[in-house]
Protein backbone atom coordinates (compact mmCIF):
# COMPACT_ATOMS: atom_id res chain seq x y z
CA UNK A 1 0.00 0.00 0.00
CA UNK A 2 1.24 3.47 -0.88
CA UNK A 3 2.19 5.15 2.46
CA UNK A 4 1.18 8.53 1.03
CA UNK A 5 -2.34 7.38 0.16
CA UNK A 6 -3.76 8.79 3.38
CA UNK A 7 -2.44 12.23 2.42
CA UNK A 8 -4.37 12.27 -0.85
CA UNK A 9 -6.07 15.63 -1.27
CA UNK A 10 -9.80 16.04 -1.77
CA UNK A 11 -10.75 18.38 -4.58
CA UNK A 12 -13.32 20.07 -2.30
CA UNK A 13 -12.29 19.41 1.33
CA UNK A 14 -14.60 22.02 2.85
CA UNK A 15 -18.09 21.22 4.21
CA UNK A 16 -20.73 21.04 1.49
CA UNK A 17 -22.48 24.43 1.17
CA UNK A 18 -26.22 24.47 1.79
CA UNK A 19 -27.59 27.57 0.14
CA UNK A 20 -30.93 28.73 1.54
CA UNK A 21 -32.81 31.91 0.72
CA UNK A 22 -33.96 32.40 4.30
CA UNK A 23 -32.34 32.28 7.77
CA UNK A 24 -32.96 29.30 10.04
CA UNK A 25 -34.17 29.60 13.63
CA UNK A 26 -33.36 26.61 15.84
CA UNK A 27 -35.78 26.30 18.76
CA UNK A 28 -34.78 24.23 21.79
CA UNK A 29 -37.12 22.24 23.96
CA UNK A 30 -37.75 21.64 27.66
CA UNK A 31 -34.72 21.65 29.93
CA UNK A 32 -31.58 23.49 30.93
CA UNK A 33 -29.05 20.96 32.25
CA UNK A 34 -27.39 20.80 28.86
CA UNK A 35 -26.43 24.44 29.27
CA UNK A 36 -23.85 23.32 31.83
CA UNK A 37 -21.72 21.94 29.00
CA UNK A 38 -22.70 24.24 26.14
CA UNK A 39 -23.85 27.78 25.43
CA UNK A 40 -27.28 26.40 24.58
CA UNK A 41 -29.06 23.14 23.82
CA UNK A 42 -28.77 23.71 20.06
CA UNK A 43 -25.59 25.80 20.03
CA UNK A 44 -23.41 22.98 18.68
CA UNK A 45 -25.96 22.25 15.98
CA UNK A 46 -26.09 25.92 15.01
CA UNK A 47 -22.32 26.30 14.74
CA UNK A 48 -22.09 23.12 12.67
CA UNK A 49 -24.78 24.34 10.24
CA UNK A 50 -22.97 27.65 9.88
CA UNK A 51 -19.92 25.75 8.59
CA UNK A 52 -22.21 24.63 5.76
CA UNK A 53 -23.19 28.20 4.95
CA UNK A 54 -26.56 28.13 6.70
CA UNK A 55 -27.48 31.43 8.35
CA UNK A 56 -28.63 29.68 11.52
CA UNK A 57 -29.49 31.06 14.95
CA UNK A 58 -29.94 29.11 18.19
CA UNK A 59 -31.08 31.56 20.89
CA UNK A 60 -31.98 30.61 24.44
CA UNK A 61 -35.36 31.22 26.06
CA UNK A 62 -36.78 30.09 29.39
CA UNK A 63 -36.14 26.36 29.84
CA UNK A 64 -39.31 25.55 31.78
CA UNK A 65 -42.61 27.25 31.05
CA UNK A 66 -46.05 27.01 29.52
CA UNK A 67 -46.27 26.64 25.74
CA UNK A 68 -47.90 30.06 25.42
CA UNK A 69 -45.18 31.76 27.46
CA UNK A 70 -42.38 30.11 25.52
CA UNK A 71 -44.10 30.88 22.20
CA UNK A 72 -44.27 34.56 23.08
CA UNK A 73 -40.55 34.49 23.87
CA UNK A 74 -39.82 32.90 20.49
CA UNK A 75 -41.86 35.62 18.78
CA UNK A 76 -39.55 38.26 20.24
CA UNK A 77 -36.61 36.25 18.93
CA UNK A 78 -38.19 36.10 15.47
CA UNK A 79 -38.54 39.87 15.37
CA UNK A 80 -34.90 40.29 16.41
CA UNK A 81 -33.59 37.88 13.76
CA UNK A 82 -35.70 39.46 11.02
CA UNK A 83 -34.37 42.88 11.96
CA UNK A 84 -30.75 41.66 12.02
CA UNK A 85 -30.95 39.80 8.71
CA UNK A 86 -33.56 41.91 6.91
CA UNK A 87 -35.30 38.66 6.02
CA UNK A 88 -39.02 38.60 5.35
CA UNK A 89 -39.45 35.00 6.52
CA UNK A 90 -37.59 32.31 8.46
CA UNK A 91 -37.32 28.55 8.37
CA UNK A 92 -37.79 27.07 11.83
CA UNK A 93 -36.30 23.77 13.01
CA UNK A 94 -37.62 22.96 16.47
CA UNK A 95 -36.50 20.19 18.79
CA UNK A 96 -38.85 18.54 21.28
CA UNK A 97 -41.19 20.98 23.09
CA UNK A 98 -39.93 23.76 20.83
CA UNK A 99 -42.12 22.29 18.10
CA UNK A 100 -45.25 22.81 20.20
CA UNK A 101 -44.12 26.35 20.99
CA UNK A 102 -43.80 27.16 17.32
CA UNK A 103 -47.06 25.51 16.30
CA UNK A 104 -48.69 27.78 18.88
CA UNK A 105 -46.85 30.86 17.57
CA UNK A 106 -47.92 30.13 13.99
CA UNK A 107 -51.52 29.22 14.72
CA UNK A 108 -52.49 31.34 17.71
CA UNK A 109 -50.08 34.26 17.65
CA UNK A 110 -50.51 34.83 13.90
CA UNK A 111 -46.84 34.32 13.04
CA UNK A 112 -47.59 32.47 9.81
CA UNK A 113 -46.42 35.50 7.82
CA UNK A 114 -42.98 35.25 9.44
CA UNK A 115 -42.43 31.50 9.10
CA UNK A 116 -42.01 29.72 5.80
CA UNK A 117 -41.60 26.22 7.21
CA UNK A 118 -41.63 24.37 10.53
CA UNK A 119 -39.59 21.20 10.86
CA UNK A 120 -40.10 19.48 14.19
CA UNK A 121 -37.50 17.03 15.50
CA UNK A 122 -38.90 14.51 17.97
CA UNK A 123 -41.62 16.84 19.21
CA UNK A 124 -44.32 15.22 21.41
CA UNK A 125 -47.22 16.12 19.11
CA UNK A 126 -49.41 13.67 21.04
CA UNK A 127 -47.77 14.34 24.41
CA UNK A 128 -45.57 11.95 26.35
CA UNK A 129 -46.46 9.62 29.21
CA UNK A 130 -43.14 10.60 30.82
CA UNK A 131 -44.68 13.95 31.76
CA UNK A 132 -47.58 12.16 33.39
CA UNK A 133 -45.19 9.91 35.31
CA UNK A 134 -43.52 12.95 36.83
CA UNK A 135 -46.86 14.55 37.68
CA UNK A 136 -48.00 11.35 39.42
CA UNK A 137 -44.89 11.11 41.59
CA UNK A 138 -45.70 11.34 45.34
CA UNK A 139 -46.20 15.00 46.21
CA UNK A 140 -43.26 15.49 48.64
CA UNK A 141 -40.80 14.09 46.09
CA UNK A 142 -42.42 15.93 43.20
CA UNK A 143 -42.38 19.27 44.99
CA UNK A 144 -38.69 18.92 45.87
CA UNK A 145 -37.71 17.94 42.33
CA UNK A 146 -39.78 20.66 40.67
CA UNK A 147 -38.51 23.20 43.17
CA UNK A 148 -34.90 22.42 42.31
CA UNK A 149 -35.65 22.56 38.58
CA UNK A 150 -37.36 25.94 38.92
CA UNK A 151 -34.44 27.21 41.00
CA UNK A 152 -31.97 26.07 38.37
CA UNK A 153 -34.05 27.47 35.51
CA UNK A 154 -34.39 30.84 37.21
CA UNK A 155 -30.63 31.05 37.67
CA UNK A 156 -29.62 30.16 34.12
CA UNK A 157 -32.41 32.25 32.58
CA UNK A 158 -33.68 34.89 35.04
CA UNK A 159 -35.60 36.96 32.45
CA UNK A 160 -38.85 34.98 32.84
CA UNK A 161 -39.77 32.83 35.88
CA UNK A 162 -39.56 29.09 35.25
CA UNK A 163 -42.71 27.02 35.72
CA UNK A 164 -41.88 23.32 35.52
CA UNK A 165 -45.27 22.12 36.77
CA UNK A 166 -47.23 23.96 34.07
CA UNK A 167 -44.80 22.79 31.40
CA UNK A 168 -45.22 19.15 32.41
CA UNK A 169 -49.01 19.46 32.48
CA UNK A 170 -48.96 20.81 28.93
CA UNK A 171 -46.72 17.95 27.77
CA UNK A 172 -49.12 15.27 29.02
CA UNK A 173 -50.98 13.20 26.40
CA UNK A 174 -54.35 14.34 27.72
CA UNK A 175 -53.55 18.04 27.39
CA UNK A 176 -51.87 17.84 23.98
CA UNK A 177 -54.48 15.57 22.41
CA UNK A 178 -57.62 17.01 23.98
CA UNK A 179 -56.82 20.73 24.24
CA UNK A 180 -53.68 21.78 22.39
CA UNK A 181 -54.11 19.98 19.07
CA UNK A 182 -57.81 20.82 18.56
CA UNK A 183 -57.13 24.47 19.38
CA UNK A 184 -53.94 24.81 17.34
CA UNK A 185 -54.65 24.04 13.69
CA UNK A 186 -51.91 24.14 11.07
CA UNK A 187 -51.78 27.19 8.84
CA UNK A 188 -52.07 26.48 5.10
CA UNK A 189 -49.29 28.93 4.21
CA UNK A 190 -46.68 27.12 6.33
CA UNK A 191 -44.92 23.90 5.32
CA UNK A 192 -44.89 21.34 8.14
CA UNK A 193 -42.46 18.43 8.25
CA UNK A 194 -41.07 16.19 10.97
CA UNK A 195 -38.33 13.83 12.13
CA UNK A 196 -38.89 10.85 14.43
CA UNK A 197 -36.57 8.65 16.48
CA UNK A 198 -36.60 5.17 17.97
CA UNK A 199 -33.95 3.43 20.05
CA UNK A 200 -33.65 1.15 23.05
CA UNK A 201 -36.49 -1.24 23.80
CA UNK A 202 -38.10 -2.75 20.72
CA UNK A 203 -35.18 -1.77 18.46
CA UNK A 204 -31.63 -2.90 17.71
CA UNK A 205 -30.23 0.51 18.65
CA UNK A 206 -28.73 0.84 22.14
CA UNK A 207 -29.72 3.65 24.48
CA UNK A 208 -27.83 5.31 27.33
CA UNK A 209 -28.25 3.39 30.58
CA UNK A 210 -29.61 6.49 32.30
CA UNK A 211 -32.51 6.58 29.84
CA UNK A 212 -33.45 2.90 30.07
CA UNK A 213 -36.11 3.40 32.80
CA UNK A 214 -37.77 6.22 30.83
CA UNK A 215 -37.43 4.32 27.57
CA UNK A 216 -39.05 1.21 29.06
CA UNK A 217 -41.84 3.16 30.76
CA UNK A 218 -42.85 4.90 27.53
CA UNK A 219 -42.49 1.71 25.48
CA UNK A 220 -44.97 -0.13 27.70
CA UNK A 221 -47.56 2.63 27.18
CA UNK A 222 -46.87 4.25 23.82
CA UNK A 223 -44.48 1.94 21.98
CA UNK A 224 -41.18 2.82 20.35
CA UNK A 225 -39.54 6.02 21.57
CA UNK A 226 -36.26 7.91 21.91
CA UNK A 227 -36.18 7.91 25.70
CA UNK A 228 -38.51 10.89 26.03
CA UNK A 229 -40.88 11.12 23.07
CA UNK A 230 -42.98 8.35 21.42
CA UNK A 231 -41.96 7.69 17.82
CA UNK A 232 -45.46 7.73 16.34
CA UNK A 233 -46.40 10.83 18.28
CA UNK A 234 -43.49 12.77 16.78
CA UNK A 235 -44.98 12.67 13.29
CA UNK A 236 -46.44 15.95 12.05
CA UNK A 237 -46.81 16.97 8.44
CA UNK A 238 -44.43 15.28 6.01
CA UNK A 239 -42.09 12.74 7.61
CA UNK A 240 -38.65 13.55 6.19
CA UNK A 241 -36.29 11.49 8.35
CA UNK A 242 -36.00 8.82 11.03
CA UNK A 243 -33.06 8.31 13.36
CA UNK A 244 -31.98 5.98 16.15
CA UNK A 245 -30.25 8.72 18.14
CA UNK A 246 -31.74 9.20 21.59
CA UNK A 247 -33.50 12.43 22.56
CA UNK A 248 -30.32 13.70 24.23
CA UNK A 249 -27.99 12.53 21.47
CA UNK A 250 -30.02 14.44 18.89
CA UNK A 251 -28.74 17.67 20.43
CA UNK A 252 -25.25 16.30 21.04
CA UNK A 253 -25.66 15.51 24.74
CA UNK A 254 -24.04 12.27 25.92
CA UNK A 255 -23.04 11.65 22.32
CA UNK A 256 -20.14 9.26 21.72
CA UNK A 257 -17.47 10.31 19.24
CA UNK A 258 -18.41 7.49 16.87
CA UNK A 259 -21.95 8.88 16.60
CA UNK A 260 -20.92 12.44 15.77
CA UNK A 261 -21.08 11.81 11.98
CA UNK A 262 -24.61 10.43 12.41
CA UNK A 263 -25.64 13.48 14.42
CA UNK A 264 -24.10 15.79 11.83
CA UNK A 265 -25.76 14.00 8.91
CA UNK A 266 -29.17 14.22 10.59
CA UNK A 267 -29.09 18.00 10.88
CA UNK A 268 -27.41 18.53 7.52
CA UNK A 269 -30.11 16.47 5.82
CA UNK A 270 -32.80 18.50 7.58
CA UNK A 271 -31.19 21.71 6.34
CA UNK A 272 -30.93 20.32 2.82
CA UNK A 273 -34.66 19.57 2.83
CA UNK A 274 -35.31 23.30 3.18
CA UNK A 275 -33.76 23.99 -0.22
CA UNK A 276 -36.95 22.69 -1.80
CA UNK A 277 -39.16 25.09 0.19
CA UNK A 278 -39.42 28.57 -1.30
Amino acid sequence: MNPLQRFKLDVFPQPEPILLRHPVLLCHGFGALGNLVSKGLLHSTCIMLRTHGVLAFAPNILPYGRIETRAEAWCEIIDTIKAKTRADKLHVIAHSMGGLDMRYAISRLARHDDILSLTTVCTPHQGTSLAKLTLNTPEPIRENVLGMMNWFGNNVYPNIPSDVLSALKELSPEYVQEKFNPGTPDHPDVVYQSVTAACGKGTDAPINKLLIPFNTYIYEREGLNDGYVPTEGAKWGKLIAETDLSHAEQIRLNLSSKKIPQWRDLWVDIAKSLREIW
